[in-house]
C-alpha cells in the first residue's frame, strides 16, 4: 500500500514538472512563474496557458 502511494507521489510529481517545462516553453513566463501557477491552477492545460499569457503581457 505504501509502494502504491509512494508511487503515485512521484508520478504526480512527473506530472507537475512536465506542466511546469510546457508552460515555459510555450509562453516564456519563468520557472518560479509557472511553478506558481501550477501549485494555484492545478492541472488544466487551458486555464494554465491562459494565465501565463496573461502574465507575460504584464
Amino acid at each position: 500500500m505504501a509502494e502504491i502511494k509512494q508511487e503515485l507521489g512521484k508520478r504526480a510529481q512527473a506530472h507537475k514538472e512536465s506542466r511546469v517545462q510546457f508552460l515555459i516553453q510555450e509562453t516564456g513566463i519563468t520557472e518560479a512563474q509557472a511553478r506558481e501557477l501550477v501549485e494555484i491552477i492545478g492541472n488544466n492545460p487551458s486555464s494554465l496557458l491562459r494565465e501565463a499569457r496573461l502574465l507575460k503581457q504584464g
